[in-house]
């Protein structure tokens, strides 16, 4: 961690000695650390945009660790804060993670858990300024990356730090989950942000035109070769070429491809002048590679030259925490278009967005939301439309009920507790057990277990 990089972090704590010693622990992994034993002198230092986490304890004389709480959110409240206590009673937990805590750390503890508990405080808010830089540059192209499960926050930050080294970078993921989005953020993210964005879907065009589309070819190559062609790799030269579906290249396309990747340069069809370009390779697939290697259908050396990173999207069904933001942007997309006015899903068809497995995934949900506000046009889209449109889960007669208008916090609500319910099962009560499998905080999961009266 350099100088210019170190996360600054605000401690408060009225006992001299934790709060020496908190500093000496952080100081000691460089964070920069502002110490403080008075609660109003740290927040009469304390500015928006000056710290990167506040660490309070919660009992102190003046102004206690709630107050300071209270007093950084309505500052800054992205703001993470790690509260501390030797009195961890469940109602004063509670009662801080309402109030916007981050985590809660008891006292006495090991060096190494406020480590812990500091490092992954920093890490989630890194992942969610990322995704909203990223979600902000694709949002002037022709869509954004709508979601904030953990799995999707972690494609987007390797995503962002591969998009300015010039390397080739390989996005595997079923079809519909946005592979081309993927490429299109890092293209916005490199040196090549100003440079052609040029796609080709490697599936979509015959075999015998394929070689010339992407090398081009030269006047009298083949009969109806009636004039010179610039093939689509000369036509990306200094910026970004896109293959999709990369998996269905004929073999005879990817040698030539090779040898293109190895030299960066080419010939023509039927010409014997090299051409040399400045092109970034991005490559997506929904096929699995490896195994097309093992049966002799994709060359090996082409598969190492293009995947120097991989990037795996998740399909929506791994990521169903998603689906209440995803049709809420769809259907808000839908109303821009045509000037309607529909408000979102009843609590049943809600419901069955949310328990339905998608294999189109995200561009399968777009094309259903788009389909049920054509032929509902009213305000609320209930189970009825859904039913023309995709194959209804069997869940027991009665267990699907159209119970009025659901707002997409509500209809999130409804997953998670189902979700939550089976993992704590599944867990036997285990807390962090629970954490862990859901790719959660142990202070979220205590927030969620109170919010929703699961325990």
């Amino acid at each position: 961690m350099t100088a210019h990089d170190r996360k600054r972090i605000l401690v408060v704590d009225d006992d001299a000695a934790m709060c020496r010693m908190v500093e000496i622990i952080l100081a000691d992994q460089n964070y920069a650390v502002s110490a403080h034993t008075r609660s109003p002198e740290a927040m009469a230092a304390f500015a928006p945009g000056r710290y990167d986490l506040v660490i309070t304890d919660i009992r102190m004389a003046d102004l206690d660790g709630l107050g300071v709480l209270q007093q950084v959110k309505a500052r800054d409240p992205a703001l993470p804060v790690i509260m501390i206590t030797a009195h961890a009673t469940v109602d004063l937990s509670i009662q801080a993670l309402r109030q916007g805590a981050y985590d809660i750390l008891t006292k006495p503890f090991e060096p190494e858990e406020l480590l812990s508990r500091v490092r992954n405080a920093l890490r989630q808010q890194e992942l969610i300024q990322e995704n909203r830089e990223l979600k902000e540059e694709l949002a002037t192209r022709q869509g954004f990356i709508v979601g904030n499960a953990p799995q999707l926050l972690s494609v987007l930050e390797t995503a962002r730090k591969v998009a300015a080294r010039d390397i080739p970078v390989l996005i595997s993921g079923e079809s519909g989950t946005g592979k081309e989005l993927i490429a299109h953020a890092i293209r916005q993210h490199s040196r090549r942000r100003d440079g052609k964005f040029v796609p080709i879907n490697c599936g979509a065009i015959p075999e015998a035109l394929l070689e010339s589309e992407l090398f081009g070819h030269r006047k009298g190559a083949f009969t109806g070769a009636d004039r010179d062609h610039k093939g689509l790799i000369e036509t990306a030269d200094g910026g970004t070429l896109f293959l999709d579906e990369v998996g269905t290249l004929p073999l005879n396309v990817q040698k030539t491809l090779l040898r293109f990747l190895q030299e960066q340069e080419f010939y023509r069809v039927g010409d014997t002048t090299p051409i040399q370009v400045d092109v970034r390779v991005l490559s997506a697939t929904n096929l699995d590679l490896q195994t097309a290697v093992r049966e002799g259908l994709f060359r090996e050396d082409l598969y190492y030259r293009l995947n120097v990173v991989h990037l795996r999207l998740p399909p929506l069904r791994q990521r169903r925490s998603d689906i209440p933001l995803l049709a809420a942007h769809f259907v808000q997309e839908q109303n821009r278009r045509f000037n309607t006015q529909v408000k979102g899903f009843t609590r049943a068809a809600m419901e069955i967005l949310m328990h339905y497995d998608w294999p189109g995934n995200v561009r399968q949900l777009s094309n259903v939301v788009q389909a049920a506000m054509a032929i509902d046009g009213g305000d609320w889209i209930g189970p009825e439309v859904l039913a023309q449109l995709i194959e209804l889960p069997d869940r027991g007669a009665g267990s699907v009920r159209d119970i009025g208008a659901l707002d997409y916090a509500a209809a999130l609500a409804v997953f998670e507790t189902e979700y939550l319910n089976q993992l704590l099962q599944a867990a036997a009560g285990s807390i962090e057990d629970v954490a862990r499998h859901a790719g959660m905080n142990v202070a979220t999961i205590y927030r969620k277990i109170k919010k929703y009266g699961l325990r």
